[in-house]
Protein backbone atom coordinates (compact mmCIF):
# COMPACT_ATOMS: atom_id res chain seq x y z
CA UNK A 1 0.00 0.00 0.00
CA UNK A 2 2.94 2.51 0.38
CA UNK A 3 4.20 4.63 -2.49
CA UNK A 4 8.18 3.82 -1.27
CA UNK A 5 8.45 8.05 -1.31
CA UNK A 6 11.09 8.79 1.34
CA UNK A 7 13.48 11.75 2.01
CA UNK A 8 13.52 15.09 0.96
CA UNK A 9 10.83 16.39 -1.55
CA UNK A 10 11.47 20.34 -2.49
CA UNK A 11 8.28 21.78 -3.52
CA UNK A 12 9.59 23.68 -6.76
CA UNK A 13 9.34 26.86 -7.79
CA UNK A 14 8.22 28.02 -11.34
CA UNK A 15 10.29 30.33 -12.71
CA UNK A 16 9.31 33.10 -15.13
CA UNK A 17 11.02 35.55 -17.73
CA UNK A 18 10.61 39.82 -17.01
CA UNK A 19 7.19 39.64 -18.77
CA UNK A 20 5.75 37.30 -15.98
CA UNK A 21 5.84 34.74 -18.82
CA UNK A 22 6.94 30.58 -17.57
CA UNK A 23 10.47 31.04 -18.09
CA UNK A 24 10.71 27.04 -18.89
CA UNK A 25 14.07 26.79 -19.14
CA UNK A 26 15.26 28.43 -16.27
CA UNK A 27 12.18 26.15 -14.15
CA UNK A 28 14.14 23.05 -15.56
CA UNK A 29 17.21 23.95 -14.46
CA UNK A 30 15.85 24.81 -10.69
CA UNK A 31 14.50 21.15 -11.34
CA UNK A 32 17.62 19.66 -12.56
CA UNK A 33 20.21 21.25 -10.28
CA UNK A 34 17.93 20.27 -7.24
CA UNK A 35 18.20 16.53 -8.18
CA UNK A 36 21.85 17.05 -8.77
CA UNK A 37 21.81 18.26 -4.86
CA UNK A 38 20.77 14.94 -4.15
CA UNK A 39 16.66 15.53 -2.96
CA UNK A 40 15.20 12.36 -3.47
CA UNK A 41 11.65 13.64 -5.25
CA UNK A 42 9.97 16.84 -6.66
CA UNK A 43 6.88 18.59 -5.66
CA UNK A 44 6.09 20.45 -9.48
CA UNK A 45 3.97 22.93 -9.18
CA UNK A 46 2.73 23.20 -5.01
CA UNK A 47 2.08 26.50 -3.40
CA UNK A 48 5.86 27.56 -4.18
CA UNK A 49 5.57 26.42 -8.07
CA UNK A 50 2.44 28.94 -8.19
CA UNK A 51 0.07 26.58 -9.22
CA UNK A 52 -3.35 28.85 -8.86
CA UNK A 53 -1.68 31.64 -10.84
CA UNK A 54 -1.16 29.01 -13.67
CA UNK A 55 -3.14 28.72 -16.69
CA UNK A 56 -4.01 25.08 -17.53
CA UNK A 57 -1.62 24.92 -20.26
CA UNK A 58 0.91 26.27 -18.73
CA UNK A 59 0.75 23.65 -15.87
CA UNK A 60 0.67 20.70 -18.74
CA UNK A 61 3.61 22.46 -20.65
CA UNK A 62 5.67 22.74 -16.93
CA UNK A 63 4.61 19.00 -16.01
CA UNK A 64 5.94 17.89 -19.03
CA UNK A 65 8.88 19.47 -18.63
CA UNK A 66 9.73 18.62 -15.56
CA UNK A 67 9.75 14.73 -16.38
CA UNK A 68 11.81 15.24 -19.05
CA UNK A 69 14.79 16.97 -17.38
CA UNK A 70 14.17 14.66 -14.48
CA UNK A 71 14.37 11.80 -16.73
CA UNK A 72 13.20 9.11 -14.39
CA UNK A 73 16.06 10.13 -11.89
CA UNK A 74 13.77 10.77 -8.87
CA UNK A 75 9.72 10.74 -8.79
CA UNK A 76 7.68 13.79 -10.37
CA UNK A 77 4.87 14.66 -8.28
CA UNK A 78 2.60 17.25 -9.69
CA UNK A 79 0.56 19.10 -7.25
CA UNK A 80 -4.01 19.27 -8.00
CA UNK A 81 -5.11 22.34 -6.96
CA UNK A 82 -8.33 23.11 -8.54
CA UNK A 83 -11.61 25.68 -8.16
CA UNK A 84 -13.63 22.53 -8.77
CA UNK A 85 -13.06 18.50 -8.79
CA UNK A 86 -14.30 18.78 -12.67
CA UNK A 87 -11.02 20.50 -13.08
CA UNK A 88 -9.40 18.58 -11.00
CA UNK A 89 -10.05 15.58 -12.52
CA UNK A 90 -9.44 16.47 -15.93
CA UNK A 91 -5.67 17.34 -14.37
CA UNK A 92 -5.23 14.54 -12.76
CA UNK A 93 -6.10 12.21 -16.05
CA UNK A 94 -3.81 14.56 -18.04
CA UNK A 95 -0.96 14.67 -15.19
CA UNK A 96 -0.91 10.15 -15.43
CA UNK A 97 -0.56 10.57 -19.85
CA UNK A 98 2.02 13.04 -18.88
CA UNK A 99 4.39 10.83 -17.29
CA UNK A 100 4.11 11.99 -13.33
CA UNK A 101 4.61 9.41 -11.08
CA UNK A 102 2.25 10.79 -8.23
CA UNK A 103 -0.30 13.68 -7.38
CA UNK A 104 -0.34 15.90 -4.36
CA UNK A 105 -4.39 16.31 -4.58
CA UNK A 106 -5.53 19.36 -2.09
CA UNK A 107 -9.31 20.40 -1.07
CA UNK A 108 -10.87 22.52 -4.19
CA UNK A 109 -10.20 25.97 -3.66
CA UNK A 110 -11.90 28.68 -2.37
CA UNK A 111 -14.86 26.66 -1.55
CA UNK A 112 -14.71 25.32 2.39
CA UNK A 113 -16.19 22.14 1.89
CA UNK A 114 -18.68 20.11 4.50
CA UNK A 115 -16.50 16.30 5.45
CA UNK A 116 -18.46 14.38 3.19
CA UNK A 117 -17.94 16.77 0.33
CA UNK A 118 -13.94 16.65 0.89
CA UNK A 119 -14.48 12.62 0.80
CA UNK A 120 -16.29 12.92 -2.48
CA UNK A 121 -13.77 15.33 -4.07
CA UNK A 122 -10.65 13.76 -3.36
CA UNK A 123 -12.51 9.96 -4.06
CA UNK A 124 -13.61 11.17 -7.59
CA UNK A 125 -10.26 12.62 -8.22
CA UNK A 126 -8.36 9.12 -7.33
CA UNK A 127 -11.32 6.98 -9.06
CA UNK A 128 -9.73 8.48 -12.50
CA UNK A 129 -6.12 7.80 -12.10
CA UNK A 130 -4.10 5.09 -10.88
CA UNK A 131 -1.37 7.30 -9.94
CA UNK A 132 -0.21 6.94 -6.42
CA UNK A 133 -1.89 10.27 -4.40
CA UNK A 134 -0.54 12.29 -1.62
CA UNK A 135 -3.11 13.88 0.17
CA UNK A 136 -2.00 17.73 1.16
CA UNK A 137 -3.76 18.65 5.00
CA UNK A 138 -3.01 22.38 5.96
CA UNK A 139 -5.82 23.60 8.00
CA UNK A 140 -4.18 27.30 8.66
CA UNK A 141 -3.91 27.62 4.68
CA UNK A 142 -7.21 26.00 2.90
CA UNK A 143 -9.54 26.25 6.59
CA UNK A 144 -10.21 22.39 6.31
CA UNK A 145 -8.68 20.01 7.77
CA UNK A 146 -8.07 16.36 6.99
CA UNK A 147 -9.07 14.39 9.84
CA UNK A 148 -9.07 11.10 11.15
CA UNK A 149 -12.59 10.85 10.83
CA UNK A 150 -11.76 11.88 6.85
CA UNK A 151 -8.84 9.41 6.45
CA UNK A 152 -11.06 6.63 8.01
CA UNK A 153 -13.22 6.74 5.23
CA UNK A 154 -10.53 6.84 2.37
CA UNK A 155 -8.54 4.25 3.60
CA UNK A 156 -10.32 1.68 1.06
CA UNK A 157 -9.23 3.90 -1.66
CA UNK A 158 -5.88 1.87 -2.91
CA UNK A 159 -4.01 4.84 -4.58
CA UNK A 160 -5.05 7.14 -1.53
CA UNK A 161 -1.45 6.16 -0.39
CA UNK A 162 -0.02 9.16 1.83
CA UNK A 163 -0.32 12.24 3.63
CA UNK A 164 1.77 15.47 3.19
CA UNK A 165 1.14 16.83 7.12
CA UNK A 166 1.11 20.49 7.15
CA UNK A 167 -0.88 21.71 10.52
CA UNK A 168 1.39 23.14 13.38
CA UNK A 169 1.12 20.40 15.76
CA UNK A 170 3.25 17.66 15.79
CA UNK A 171 0.93 15.67 17.76
CA UNK A 172 -0.78 14.57 14.26
CA UNK A 173 2.37 12.50 13.58
CA UNK A 174 1.99 10.53 16.22
CA UNK A 175 -2.23 10.75 16.05
CA UNK A 176 -2.33 9.31 12.54
CA UNK A 177 0.47 6.81 13.07
CA UNK A 178 -1.65 5.07 15.92
CA UNK A 179 -4.78 5.61 13.49
CA UNK A 180 -4.05 3.78 10.80
CA UNK A 181 -0.28 2.51 10.94
CA UNK A 182 1.20 1.88 7.68
CA UNK A 183 -1.81 2.54 5.70
CA UNK A 184 -0.26 5.87 5.02
CA UNK A 185 3.04 7.44 4.12
CA UNK A 186 3.49 10.33 6.31
CA UNK A 187 5.20 13.73 4.97
CA UNK A 188 6.32 16.38 7.30
CA UNK A 189 4.81 19.35 4.90
CA UNK A 190 6.03 22.29 7.59
CA UNK A 191 9.20 23.52 7.46
CA UNK A 192 9.83 24.55 10.97
CA UNK A 193 8.03 21.16 12.31
CA UNK A 194 10.13 18.93 9.92
CA UNK A 195 12.48 17.48 12.25
CA UNK A 196 9.37 16.84 14.73
CA UNK A 197 7.60 15.07 12.06
CA UNK A 198 10.79 12.92 11.29
CA UNK A 199 11.45 12.05 14.58
CA UNK A 200 7.92 10.88 15.13
CA UNK A 201 7.70 8.63 11.92
CA UNK A 202 7.22 10.66 8.91
CA UNK A 203 8.82 8.93 5.93
CA UNK A 204 9.89 11.86 3.92
CA UNK A 205 9.75 16.01 4.36
CA UNK A 206 8.06 18.15 1.15
CA UNK A 207 10.11 21.19 1.95
CA UNK A 208 10.14 24.93 0.44
CA UNK A 209 13.66 25.91 1.56
CA UNK A 210 15.31 23.32 0.18
CA UNK A 211 14.75 25.49 -2.91
CA UNK A 212 18.03 27.12 -1.60
CA UNK A 213 19.47 25.21 0.72
CA UNK A 214 19.28 21.57 -0.96
CA UNK A 215 22.55 20.07 0.53
CA UNK A 216 21.73 20.77 4.02
CA UNK A 217 17.76 19.85 3.74
CA UNK A 218 19.35 16.36 2.57
CA UNK A 219 22.00 16.28 4.98
CA UNK A 220 19.20 17.17 8.15
CA UNK A 221 17.13 14.06 6.90
CA UNK A 222 20.02 11.88 6.04
CA UNK A 223 21.22 12.38 10.02
CA UNK A 224 17.52 12.01 11.23
CA UNK A 225 17.39 8.57 9.32
CA UNK A 226 20.22 7.21 11.07
CA UNK A 227 19.60 8.33 14.00
CA UNK A 228 22.42 11.03 14.62
CA UNK A 229 19.85 13.37 16.18
CA UNK A 230 22.91 15.44 17.57
CA UNK A 231 23.61 16.40 13.95
CA UNK A 232 19.96 16.50 13.54
CA UNK A 233 19.73 19.32 15.83
CA UNK A 234 22.85 21.39 14.96
CA UNK A 235 21.51 21.31 11.28
CA UNK A 236 18.02 22.20 12.34
CA UNK A 237 18.93 24.75 14.26
CA UNK A 238 20.54 26.65 12.19
CA UNK A 239 17.91 26.56 9.71
CA UNK A 240 15.24 27.20 11.36
CA UNK A 241 15.15 31.07 11.07
CA UNK A 242 14.64 30.43 7.71
CA UNK A 243 12.19 27.64 8.02
CA UNK A 244 9.48 29.71 9.88
CA UNK A 245 9.71 31.53 6.78
CA UNK A 246 7.46 28.85 5.38
CA UNK A 247 4.80 29.41 7.56
CA UNK A 248 3.89 32.79 6.81
CA UNK A 249 1.72 34.47 3.57
CA UNK A 250 4.48 35.17 1.79
CA UNK A 251 6.32 31.95 1.97
CA UNK A 252 6.51 32.00 -2.10
CA UNK A 253 8.19 35.70 -2.65
CA UNK A 254 10.22 34.47 0.47
CA UNK A 255 11.83 31.27 -0.75
CA UNK A 256 12.14 32.75 -4.26
CA UNK A 257 14.13 35.73 -2.91
CA UNK A 258 16.54 33.23 -1.05
CA UNK A 259 16.94 31.23 -4.15
CA UNK A 260 17.74 34.45 -6.11
CA UNK A 261 20.53 35.63 -3.10
CA UNK A 262 21.77 32.20 -3.33
CA UNK A 263 22.22 31.88 -7.29
CA UNK A 264 19.61 29.29 -8.09
CA UNK A 265 17.09 30.97 -9.40
CA UNK A 266 14.57 34.57 -9.75
CA UNK A 267 12.55 35.91 -7.52
CA UNK A 268 9.85 36.88 -9.79
CA UNK A 269 6.40 36.28 -8.68
CA UNK A 270 3.13 36.75 -10.73
CA UNK A 271 0.24 38.76 -8.93
CA UNK A 272 -1.56 39.31 -6.94
CA UNK A 273 1.94 38.52 -5.17
CA UNK A 274 4.37 41.01 -5.05
CA UNK A 275 8.24 40.55 -4.91
CA UNK A 276 9.20 41.44 -1.13
CA UNK A 277 10.27 44.94 -0.75
CA UNK A 278 10.60 47.58 2.03
CA UNK A 279 11.54 46.43 5.97
CA UNK A 280 10.59 42.56 4.74
CA UNK A 281 12.64 42.22 2.05
CA UNK A 282 15.62 43.65 4.23
CA UNK A 283 14.77 41.26 6.98
CA UNK A 284 14.43 38.30 4.51
CA UNK A 285 17.73 38.85 2.61
CA UNK A 286 19.65 39.40 6.03
CA UNK A 287 18.43 36.47 7.05
CA UNK A 288 19.21 34.12 3.76
CA UNK A 289 22.68 36.20 3.86
CA UNK A 290 23.24 34.97 7.65
CA UNK A 291 22.50 31.15 6.69
CA UNK A 292 24.74 30.89 3.91
CA UNK A 293 27.71 32.89 6.01
CA UNK A 294 27.31 30.42 8.23
CA UNK A 295 26.01 27.19 6.63
CA UNK A 296 27.18 23.96 8.02
CA UNK A 297 29.92 22.46 6.35
CA UNK A 298 29.61 19.56 3.43
CA UNK A 299 31.60 17.06 4.88
CA UNK A 300 31.24 15.57 8.52
CA UNK A 301 29.39 17.33 11.56
CA UNK A 302 27.82 20.74 10.57
CA UNK A 303 29.50 23.38 12.24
Amino acid sequence: MTTGWTGVFPAVTTQFNEDLSVDLSATQRVQDALVNDGVNGLIVMGTCGENNSLDPDEKRTILKAAVEVVNGRVPVVTGVSEFDTRRAVAYARDAEKLGADGLMLLPAMVYVPKPEELIAHFRTVAEATSLPIMLYNNPPAYRVNIGVDVLKVLADVPNIKAVKESAPDPRRFTDLINAFGDRFDIFAGLDDVALEGLMLGAKGWVSGLTSAFPEESVQLVAAAERGDWEEARRIYRWFMPLLHLDAEHDLVQSIKLAEQIMSRGSERVRMPRLPLSGARRTEVTAMVEKAAATRPTKLGKAA
